[in-house]
């Protein structure tokens, strides 16, 4: 039986170290390239926002990382584990790896709890007992405890997002990959999904997040990566990536976000 793991973020080395190291890699649908030459890395307690136009290559990229999409040409290593055809290295990445979709993704049959007890019971073998803990505190953590007993068709699509970021949570990842999670949400809820990222950010979650919300890049992001056409074109701070990008394409890209 594996004991819980401490989730306290400041327990961990003050040297940044490669969280996941991305090297020349290339991507193909049949004859279509959908990702080329990617070349990326993101250390220990780094918050990355990827972006760019519709079919750029963001979602293909941060699946990739682990292994719901298969590259075929380059390394990447996450956590120092090389991701290659081996199973068990698979395994052991995505139990490393949360991952919230722009879909909430949650077990329709099951209550909020259950959802979030199911993955450390069965991949972790952590207890009954010590997964209702975890559970319990990460529900708190995204502010909706009291909905611990309900089933998803009965929150809200905001709710229903915290509740997958809480799920996510309970397999105490080191790295939380977030693909669009609030562009399936309705105005008014966006905010408060994009307020509990910014606190896992605040407490040094290591995050790659594919977003189009630009005010949460320039508030919670490291670094903002720029991506087009399967390529990543520009890779900066965001006060250097919104107030002086050197690239043509970003400029181009920021001023039709922006302006909505």
């Amino acid at each position: 039986m594996e004991t819980a793991r401490t989730t306290s973020l400041s327990s961990v080395s003050a040297e940044p170290e490669a969280m996941v190291e991305i090297r020349g890699m290339n991507k193909w649908y049949g004859d279509f390239q959908v990702l080329t030459d990617i070349n990326l890395t993101v250390q220990s307690r780094e918050r990355i926002v990827i972006c760019g136009p519709s079919g750029s290559g963001k979602s293909t990229l941060i699946r990739c990382i682990n292994r719901l999409e298969e590259h075929q040409e380059g390394d990447i290593i996450v956590d120092g584990i090389p991701l290659t055809q081996d199973v068990k290295n698979i395994d052991q990445i995505r139990s490393e790896v949360g991952m919230c979709f722009q879909q909430f993704n949650l077990f329709p049959h099951l209550t909020v709890m259950e959802n979030c007890l199911l993955a450390p019971m069965s991949v972790r073998n952590t207890s009954r007992k010590e997964a209702l803990t975890l559970a319990q505190r990460y529900l708190e953590k995204v502010k909706i405890p009291d909905q611990a007993d309900k089933y998803p068709s009965q929150l809200s699509g905001g709710q229903q997002q915290r509740v997958a970021i809480a799920r996510a949570l309970c397999m105490q990842p080191r790295i939380m990959l977030f693909d669009e999670p609030t562009s399936a949400l309705d105005p008014e809820m966006i905010n408060e999904v994009l307020e509990t990222m910014e606190e896992l950010a605040r407490e040094g979650m290591t995050m790659i997040c594919v977003t189009h919300e630009m005010g949460f890049a320039r508030k919670v992001a490291d670094r903002v990566v720029f991506m087009d056409q399967g390529q990543i074109v520009e890779s900066a701070a965001p006060e250097t990536f919104f107030n002086n990008s050197k690239n043509d394409r970003t400029r181009k890209f920021l001023q039709q976000v922006l302006q909505h």
